[in-house]
């Protein structure tokens, strides 16, 4: 216990010098010293030991062990490697062979290092097992089922302006809304190659597409097979159609067709309605409907009169809101309209809001109901959008007055001010948050109807809550604990897409069926064609999963994959820089950058910097944590070294800055050649804090994470706790680093991804990876997913069982080697307590800490009062995909690296630390995403075994219906009756109407359609959609319900019944009937007439009589015959009916 309050007592001090304030002292003339001006060749070696560095031998075909437990062997294929899993054996070095006929590499670093030297490495043990082990990679992922990549993910930063938001299916092809308009595929070409240098940057791997002229945020899209368009809604509140059949030129972009300015703000959602009227919803809780007769008639002018089209479908528009606002109040609320969902089953329209559902019908257009999401009725809804104002001033006040009153406690210093100040920041930052995270929790995202009438919704915590037809909440259930994004259904099948990038596939009974991580960022959208889900993730990318997966199908694809690896396998090679420096709140001169950095820079293609102790102080580090809070993070100083360390890059000329991160005194950043600069992107950032109880960034990690090659590569950059004893603290610090850091927050100057509305931010858990695995009992690791790890930093491990002036002695000698196993970080890899399972080139330059400051050569270390002992305190370590004996990389290992220079700038003397850089030179096997695509659809299209399945689902089953013709007089009901005479599947069926005429005598029928088949006002379907079990029937309602609006009657008597057209009607009804997965439907057309000639009137307790013209027709044939039919046909009405 004595021991333990010396060492606390020791970080108290530490702390309590990290407030020290900036360093004033005047920069003197700079002095170049080099490593071997210092080392003079005749010094005395120390006669202690009598092997040093220059004595390390010569590299060998064998492997052997020498007196201090080091094992040396050779990368081929006879060496002996294995990864050492902490069971308490010594750490291992690898030498790698030497040939001297290596060429010259290019200035991006990117051709293969041929037979240069690479240095011996010490690999740590404890690695391979737990958060430790290696990513597991294959040719074809085996966690999920084979996937056709539509658009493989782009890098985000090519995708500014033009991320896809918003995908939707017609029969042929896959439309797209993008931040600036349209595009779509077809099926047709989904497996060919992509157009290369043809595109913008970002789409050279994706199948071939049609792009349309720029437009405003395309937020919504809906197919509209009746009319043969796709609709699109879009942030500057226009409404657009787009001509499916519509010829395209490949040069040039396709142009809209029927446009209107619908809303004032943003066109959240649209439907069309089981009547063919347009729905959409906007901010403030604004529905407006634009109804079908005016779409019929604007869509039915010639091109020229675009402009007199817009206009009488704009004059069209009912505005719900303001017809259930009465004296100022509305039953619904102002809240932003989420989603919108046509209920085709019953004839009703949906409307989701963030916390509110409203229920109407969508033949009268009338409210039926308002209620929560809890399912409770609310008559009126008090929603001032005011109310959140005082919040926020509160907030805002709050953090300016915290910030005047613990302005004391910054100039005091103290380890208690700079806590309270972060504390109350943080208070008060989550003050408003927490008075609504409940609710925020349950914030709808999505809306689906299910083939058996039922209605889920998706919110932000996860959950899953099924309703009925008429708004009761039946049940909920959170099978993924990750926000819901996107549904879609197929057959009896959901699928749920969530901010994970999971997408799940259930039953109708709730029951789940199969999961797999569909992308590596959330799921956004999912569509259904082509006998395929589509899935958009948030990054931009478009995979194709098989509507029978998980099944059989899908192996026998992953095996053809993995048979034709070597066809869309690819390799390629680049060279990373790693500088680290203490800087100690100095700054350095053009000449010292360039010593470290730019004198080594010619050859690589990616520089990744940092720097610790940029900035200190008490007022400073109070700052950072409360910048930290609220979401802010840089200062001044940390952006005057960015701008130094990209002048001594060649900024925007050879290199581009990529995005770094700052966290109080920690600096990362991450630079890539121009040359390649189009294979690396998509970065991010994160910072964990280690210091004064885990708030405060003096100590911790600053990391970011980038795609090379389409490889995961993580750099952190580490300043761990200080001090001889403590090598407790400083492990804990690097295992509470390596757990917690989440790359969750965007680097400085790069835009998120567009697509995610709310919970962004993916919560890591248990159930993150969709796995069941019972040994994964804690959230796994971000850096342990990574292809690559970097760590580098100051990481403060010293000399042990050494007096300074043996330390000096051996130095002065190049004793390196005697040196290193004073080495506690070498210890303690060997021990397999931290850095575990990662590698670190054999150390061959002085230790770097500590120096006086401006002094120059090895005199330089502190010779004051503390004579601290000299120490390796900055240090390069790695890992990549290695887990055994591996010569070379593939799609099973792709990231193979090796180490070409280790060492320290010892002529830099602006800081008590020397930087030290470390060069890299990394082999990356990836996937030619575009030849992988072809061999994708060779496989389909060839093999015989994969065909004869599809076949096989192309099957659907036998139904009959029991008439093919229905004759309806006035307020008339017929039963319709399809029966499944299938003895084992069921079938799904669905109701459209193919179109309608008027009938005239002698002149022949001409049926035109309406929007999405919608049925004409006076035809009620009832239910136009279902479910058949096996060997049953289901009875539908066909009933004539004559329609007049409000407008149209006083005194509950039509105005212009004397001037209605009177002649007969026909619809033509097509019945869709498939099987639970089948790909393939049976079609049933049904003939309705109503007959006007049939129509009684009546007014008051008056009668009108029959007209003539329908004798023709046998009408006690064309209905069910028994009066049972007739009770369910009133049953039916009666209980669709609000």
């Amino acid at each position: 216990m004595a021991e333990r309050r010396t060492e606390d007592n020791l970080f108290e001090e530490e702390d309590r010098k990290a407030l020290a304030g900036l360093s004033n002292t005047p920069q003197p003339s700079r002095v170049s010293h080099s490593n071997s001006q210092q080392l003079r060749a005749g010094q005395k070696r120390h006669q202690g030991r009598k092997h040093s560095l220059d004595d390390i031998p010569r590299p060998t075909d064998r492997y052997y062990n020498d007196s201090s437990d080091d094992e040396f062997f050779n990368r081929s294929s006879s060496a002996s490697y294995s990864n050492n899993t902490g069971r308490g054996g010594g750490g291992e070095y690898c030498v790698f062979p030497h040939r001297l006929d290596q060429p010259p590499l290019p200035a991006d670093g990117t051709e293969d290092y041929g037979q240069c030297q690479p240095l011996p490495e010490f690999v740590g043990s404890g690695g391979g097992v737990g958060i430790f082990k290696v990513p597991v990679r294959a040719a074809v992922h085996p966690g999920r089922p084979p996937c056709l990549n539509l658009r493989p993910h782009p890098l985000r930063e090519t995708q500014v302006g033009r991320f896809l938001r918003n995908i939707v299916c017609t029969e042929t092809q896959l439309w797209a809304g993008q931040e600036n308009g349209i595009r779509f595929w077809r099926f047709e070409d989904s497996y060919e190659p992509g157009f290369q240098g043809k595109v913008k940057r970002g789409d050279e791997d994706a199948a071939p597409f049609h792009e349309s002229v720029n437009t405003s945020a395309t937020l919504c899209l809906l197919v509209d097979n009746g009319n043969r368009l796709v609709w699109s809604g879009h942030k500057d509140g226009k409404i657009r159609t787009w001509k499916m059949d519509h010829p395209v030129d490949d040069d040039a972009p396709f142009k809209e067709g029927l446009s209107w300015q619908a809303h004032r703000g943003p066109v959240n959602s649209i439907i069309m309605s089981s009547y063919g009227d347009l729905w959409s919803g906007g901010e403030g809780g604004v529905i407006r409907i634009w109804p079908c007769e005016s779409i019929e008639k604007s869509l039915s002018l010639r091109p020229e009169e675009k402009h007199m089209a817009s206009l009488l479908i704009e004059r069209s528009a009912i505005d719900l809101r303001s017809q259930v606002t009465v004296n100022g109040n509305c039953n619904i609320s102002s809240a932003d309209i989420k989603c919108l969902l046509s209920d085709h089953i019953r004839a009703k329209v949906w409307c989701a809001q963030p916390l509110h559902f409203s229920l109407w019908d969508a033949r009268t257009k009338e409210l039926l109901r308002v209620f929560n999401i809890e399912g409770q009725t609310e008559n009126r809804i008090d929603t001032q959008s005011s109310q959140d104002q005082p919040v926020e001033d509160e907030m805002k006040a709050k953090f300016v007055s915290s910030s005047k009153k613990e302005k004391h406690g910054f100039l005091q210093r103290s380890r208690n001010a700079i806590m309270g100040a972060a504390d109350a920041v943080r208070r008060v930052a989550t003050r408003g948050a927490g008075a609504f995270a409940d609710d925020n929790a349950k914030r709808i995202e999505a809306l689906i109807l299910t083939a058996d009438g039922m209605i889920w919704s998706g919110c932000t915590n996860g959950m899953l809550v099924q309703w009925d037809g008429n708004g009761n909440r039946m049940q909920d259930v959170i099978p993924h604990a990750s926000p819901v994004q996107c549904f879609c259904t197929f057959g009896t099948r959901i699928y749920i897409g969530y901010v994970s990038g999971m997408v799940q596939v259930m039953d109708l009974e709730v029951n789940p069926i199969a999961g797999w991580i569909a992308h590596s960022s959330p799921v956004i959208n999912l569509a259904i064609g082509n006998n395929s889900v589509y899935s958009l993730a948030t990054h931009g990318g478009i995979r194709v999963w098989s509507i029978s997966s998980p099944g059989p199908l899908d192996a026998l694809i992953r095996t053809e994959l993995d048979a034709k690896v070597s066809t869309y396998a690819k390799r390629d090679n680049i060279r990373i820089l790693i500088g680290t420096w203490n800087v100690g709140q100095g700054r350095a001169p053009y000449e010292a950058l360039m010593s470290w950095l730019g004198s080594v820079s010619s050859d690589v293609g990616i520089v990744a910097v940092g720097l610790q102790e940029v900035e200190m102080g008490a007022g400073f580090l109070a700052m950072s944590a409360a910048k930290e809070t609220v979401g802010l993070e840089g200062s001044s100083i940390g952006n005057w070294w960015l701008d130094a360390i990209g002048k001594a890059l060649e900024e925007n000329t050879t290199f581009e800055r990529l995005g770094s991160r700052q966290l109080a005194g920690l600096l990362v950043s991450l630079w890539v050649r121009k040359s390649i600069r189009m294979h690396v992107g998509d970065v991010d950032a994160g910072a964990v804090p280690c210091g004064f109880g885990r708030a405060i960034g003096n100590k911790g990690g600053v990391g970011l994470r980038v795609r090379v090659y389409d490889r995961i590569m993580c750099v952190v950059n580490c300043h761990l706790a200080a001090h001889l004893e403590a090598v407790n603290r400083r492990n804990a610090d690097f295992d509470h680093i390596y757990k917690n850091m989440s790359f969750t927050r965007s680097s400085t100057g790069l835009n998120t991804a567009a697509g995610v509305a709310t919970a962004s931010h993916l919560t890591r858990g248990p159930n993150a990876s969709g796995g069941n695995s019972e040994e994964q009992k804690e959230p796994k690791p971000e850096l342990a997913d990574a292809d690559m790890v970097i760590f580098f930093g100051d990481f403060n491990y010293r000399l042990f069982g050494i007096s300074y002036d043996e330390a000096r002695d051996f130095v002065s000698q190049r004793c390196f080697d005697w040196l290193r196993e004073k080495d506690q970080l070498r210890a303690e890899m060997k021990a397999g307590k931290v850095f575990q399972g990662m590698r670190e080139a054999l150390i061959q330059f002085p230790p770097t800490y500590k120096f006086e400051r401006h002094r120059p050569g090895l005199a330089g270390y502190d010779s004051g009062e503390k004579r601290r002992i000299p120490a390796w305190c900055d240090r390069v370590i790695y890992r990549d995909n290695r887990s055994g004996e591996v010569n070379d990389c593939s799609l099973e290992c792709p990231v193979i690296s090796s180490i070409l220079l280790y060492e320290a700038c010892m002529d830099v003397n602006e800081s008590d630390h020397k930087p030290v850089r470390c060069k890299l030179h990394v082999k990356i096997a990836h996937v030619d995403r575009s030849i992988k695509r072809k061999v994708f659809g060779e496989i389909i299209q060839s093999n015989e075994k994969i065909r004869s399945f599809l076949e096989e689902l192309r099957y659907a089953p036998e139904t009959v219906v029991s008439t093919n013709s229905i004759v309806l007089q006035n307020q008339d009901t017929s039963i319709l009756q399809i029966t499944n005479k299938c003895i084992k599947d069921k079938a799904t069926f669905k109701i459209i109407c193919e179109g309608q005429s008027t009938v005239d005598d002698g002149e022949p029928a001409e049926y035109h359609q309406r929007g999405s088949f919608g049925f004409p006002r006076w035809l009620e379907i009832t239910p136009a959609a279902g479910i058949i079990k096996p060997e049953s029937s289901v009875d539908v309602s066909v009933h004539h319900e004559e329609f007049h609006t409000l407008e149209d009657l006083v005194d509950g008597i039509p105005q212009n019944w004397w001037c209605e057209d009177t002649r007969d009607k026909e619809v033509i009804l097509t019945v869709i009937v498939r099987g639970t997965t089948s790909t393939e439907a049976r079609r049933h057309q049904i003939n309705v007439r109503h007959c006007f000639s049939a129509k009684t009137f009546r007014l008051g307790s008056k009668s009108g009589s029959k007209k003539g013209g329908g004798g023709s027709f046998n009408r006690a044939e064309l209905r069910q015959p028994s009066n049972a039919s007739s009770d369910a046909a009133d049953d039916a009405r009666s209980s669709h009916k609000p």
